[in-house]
């Protein structure tokens, strides 16, 4: 960590949106073991039980995302940065109005105020704005107007990728893709919880992992499908990295290693000391039109600019290190990061 940033936050605050959600409580994990309680905890808190991933965390003050902008207001000079992370992220939502709202219209007057204020402003994009791949996952900025995404969560996002672009202020805010992100604090998810979660539900109930189907069995077998599984402790440690250094534009958070939907599974399956029990069924007809058989994140953007800017690599888990971290030291007793 350079000094200079070191000095830049510590009289000054850090306002993590989605503070309490599965990447955002991870972030203020590691901001903590990074040493800083300077934080500004922003999120829809209602009836959730997000507020859990929350316990045992240190930071300043926590604020509801209805309430933010009133509580912004006279304090331009009390902040360092914002990590805005807060977002409807249900791909199945179909309330448009409500992702434009929270998506988009509210990303503006946050990116905004800090723009204005001259503070570091990190925000989340997502790999679904990729849509079907068939553009490829490549995160250059001349690239981001031919995308289509598959749904109004992918286009939400992309929408204020475009936003950012056609602004001009690419080169003073950073945007993250992220790709297909697992581990602890995801409880509160449900349905849109990641597949190690579920796997592990199916195997203590049923004692089977069952996975699709190949819609397309000349280039890919049944449960070979593959995905860039990217563990939540990388994709905080990625992040956070954007605190202390200087980068800015859009850029994807992956492994460039992508893995199979069997390997997955074995995975979990070997980390709760089982043998592998995999079915395969029929996908769903109104699925496999718009169903991604390979994702893989493209990361030399991010590495070359590392690289060229004497910053150190990121070192990733391996899927099998980051399932069984994940299964035996939180699924299993319901434990908290």
């Amino acid at each position: 960590m350079s000094s200079h940033k070191t000095t830049l936050f510590e009289d000054k605050l850090i306002v993590v949106t989605g503070a309490a959600g599965f990447i955002g409580s991870g972030v203020v994990r590691h901001l903590n073991e990074m040493g800083y309680k300077n934080l500004v905890l922003v999120d829809d808190f209602k009836s959730t039980q997000k507020w859990k991933n929350l316990v045992g965390k240190d930071f300043f003050e926590m604020v509801s995302r209805y309430d933010l902008f009133d509580w912004l207001e006279g304090k331009e000079r009390d902040i360092a940065a914002f990590i805005h992370l807060g977002a409807c992220s249900d791909t199945v939502e179909t309330d448009g109005d409500y992702f434009m709202e929270t998506n988009y219209r509210y990303s503006i007057e946050l990116a905004q105020y800090a723009l204005a204020n001259d503070h570091r402003f990190i925000y989340a994009s997502s790999a679904a704005t990729y849509g079907d791949g068939a553009l490829g996952f490549v995160d250059d900025h001349d690239r981001l107007s031919t995308l289509k995404p598959l749904n109004m969560y992918g286009f939400s996002k992309h929408l204020f990728d475009l936003w950012a672009k056609n602004e001009g202020v690419l080169d003073q805010i950073v945007g993250l893709k992220y790709f297909n992100v697992f581990g602890p604090n995801e409880t509160h998810k449900g349905r849109m919880a990641s597949m190690v979660m579920h796997m592990k539900k199916a195997i203590d109930t049923e004692g089977v992992v069952k996975l699709f189907a190949s819609n397309d069995p000349e280039n890919y077998k049944d449960g070979e499908q593959v995905r860039d599984f990217i563990y939540v402790k990388d994709a905080v440690k990625v992040t956070c990295s954007f605190l202390v250094n200087d980068l800015a534009g859009i850029y994807n958070v992956g492994t460039s290693r992508p893995s199979s939907w069997n390997e997955l599974a074995t995975n979990v399956f070997e980390a709760l000391g089982q043998t592998p029990n995999i079915q395969y069924v029929p996908m769903p007809v109104d699925l496999s039109k718009q169903y991604q058989n390979y994702t893989c994140a493209d990361l030399s953007k991010f590495e070359s600019n590392l690289q060229k800017s004497d910053l150190p690599k990121i070192q990733y888990h391996t899927l099998k290190a980051a399932v069984t971290d994940y299964i035996q030291n939180y699924l299993i007793d319901d434990n908290r990061w």
